[in-house]
C-alpha cells in the first residue's frame, strides 16, 4: 500500500513522523525555523548534500518538493534511502520476528563477539549483533533492508554512552554508581526491545509524496544534477581548530555495514578499534575553506542554504565573503534561544540563504 502523504493527508489517519534520534548535531531541534526561513524560495527539487539524519530532507518530503538525500558515511546514506527514497515499503511482523531468531540453516559469524569484546557492548549482545546483522544482509527487499539496518543503528547509538562511538567504554554502562547523565534503564534494555521500537518508528515515518526522491552516498563535491535548492551543513569545526570527526562517531555502524570487509578496514592501532581514516577536507581547518569554494561553485546555479555555526571555521564573515565574490546576494539569519543539548558553548546556530 503506497503511503500518499502530500495528497491525501486529511484523508489518511496514517500521518507520517520523523522518527526520534540521538544522532550528534542533529538539527531535528531546530527543523521549523529552517523551513519557515525556506520556503518561500522559489524551489522544486532540492539536493541535502550532508545529509545526516535526513530530517532537513524528510522535511523536504513532506513539503512535497523532490528531495535527494546524500550524505558520504554508507550507514547514513541506508538511513536515507529507509526514510527518502523508501515510499511504500514496511517491515511487518512475520518479518521483524525472522530478523530476531537464530536460523539453523545459517553459519552465523562472530567477528563482532570475537573483535570487541568489552569495548562498546556485553557478550551476550555482541552475539546478538552478528546474528541480527547477518539476517539482515540476507534480505532481498532493499527498502526493508534499509529498515532493519535503521533499527538497529538506532539501537546501538541508544545503548551506547554519549551515543558514541569514540571510546572504549563499556565500563561506563556497567558500573553501579550514581550517575549525573545517561540513562541506566535505556542501556540495559535488550537490544530486540529496542529494534522493535525503532522498526516501528521507521514504519510510521514512510510516505510517498509523489515525487522521485533518492538517497546517495557521496562525497559532495562528487555529486551530479542540478538542483533548485542546495542546503548545505557541513561537520562543525569549532574555534579551536576541532572538527566533529563523524566518520569516527560512527564508525562501528559503517562497520556493521561493510561486515565482510570490516576486519580489513580496521585501525587496529587505535584502542576504540575504529575505522582506518580516510581524508575529509571537511573535517581540516586548512582546508575547509577552499571546499566551500569549490562547492559553491559547483551549484552556481542553485540557492544555497547553509546551516552553520556562530563560532565556527571558516567564519561567517568568510563564508559571507565567498559567497559576496561569487555575485551572491546573502541573508543570514540567527536563532536565538535552541541549543545542542551536548554543547556548553554560547555558539548560536545560523542559517544562510544565498540567492543567484
Amino acid at each position: 500500500m503506497r503511503r500518499e502523504f502530500a495528497y491525501t493527508l486529511f484523508d489518511n489517519p496514517h500521518i507520517p513522523v520523523f522518527p526520534s534520534t540521538r544522532y550528534q548535531g542533529c538539527k531535528v531541534k531546530f527543523i521549523d525555523w529552517i523551513w519557515n526561513a525556506i520556503k518561500d524560495l522559489p524551489f522544486q527539487t532540492a539536493l541535502d548534500a550532508f545529509g545526516g539524519t535526513g530530517c532537513v530532507a524528510y522535511k523536504m518530503k513532506q513539503e512535497g518538493k523532490t528531495v535527494t538525500y546524500n550524505d558520504i558515511l554508507p550507514f547514513n546514506s541506508i538511513i536515507g534511502k529507509a526514510l527518502i527514497e523508501n515510499t511504500d515499503q514496511l517491515l511487518n511482523d512475520e518479518e521483524i520476528n525472522h530478523l530476531l531468531v537464530y536460523r539453523p540453516d545459517i553459519i552465523y559469524p562472530d567477528f563482532i563477539q570475537k573483535t570487541f569484546s568489552n569495548i562498546y557492548f556485553t557478550d551476550a549482545e555482541n552475539r546478538w549483533l552478528d546474528m541480527v546483522s547477518t539476517n539482515i544482509r540476507m534480505m532481498n527487499n532493499p527498502y526493508k533492508q534499509a529498515i532493519a539496518y535503521f533499527a538497529l543503528f538506532q539501537s546501538c547509538i541508544i545503548k551506547r554512552p554519549y551515543n558514541l562511538f569514540h571510546r572504549r567504554n563499556l565500563y561506563v554502562r556497567m558500573q553501579n554508581v550514581k550517575r549525573s547523565f545517561g540513562n541506566k534503564v535505556t542501556w540495559d534494555t535488550p537490544f530486540p526491545i529496542h529494534f522493535r521500537r525503532f522498526v516501528t518508528e521507521a514504519n510510521n515515518a514512510v510516505f510517498d509524496n509523489g515525487k522521485y526522491c533518492r538517497s546517495c552516498n557521496l562525497d559532495a563535491l562528487s555529486i551530479t544534477g542540478t538542483y533548485d535548492l542546495v542546503y548545505i551543513d557541513t561537520p562543525y569545526i569549532n574555534a579551536n581548530g576541532v572538527g566533529l570527526d563523524y566518520s569516527d562517531f560512527y564508525h562501528f555502524l559503517n562497520g556493521v555495514v561493510c561486515y565482510p570487509q570490516w576486519v580489513d578496514l580496521i585501525d587496529y592501532k587505535s584502542k576504540h578499534l575504529r575505522l582506518k581514516r580516510v581524508e575529509n577536507t571537511w573535517c581540516n581547518k586548512n582546508k575547509i575553506a577552499d571546499s566551500f569554494k569549490r562547492l559553491f561553485r559547483k551549484f552556481n546555479q542553485s540557492i544555497l542554504v547553509i546551516s552553520y555555526r556562530s563560532n565556527g571555521i571558516p567564519s561567517i564573515e568568510d563564508i559571507y565573503n565567498i559567497l559576496r565574490s561569487e555575485g551572491r546576494q546573502v541573508t543570514i539569519m540567527m536563532s536565538k534561544d535552541i541549543k545542542y543539548a551536548l554543547s556548553n558553548s554560547e555558539s548560536k546556530e545560523v542559517l544562510m540563504i544565498a540567492t543567484i
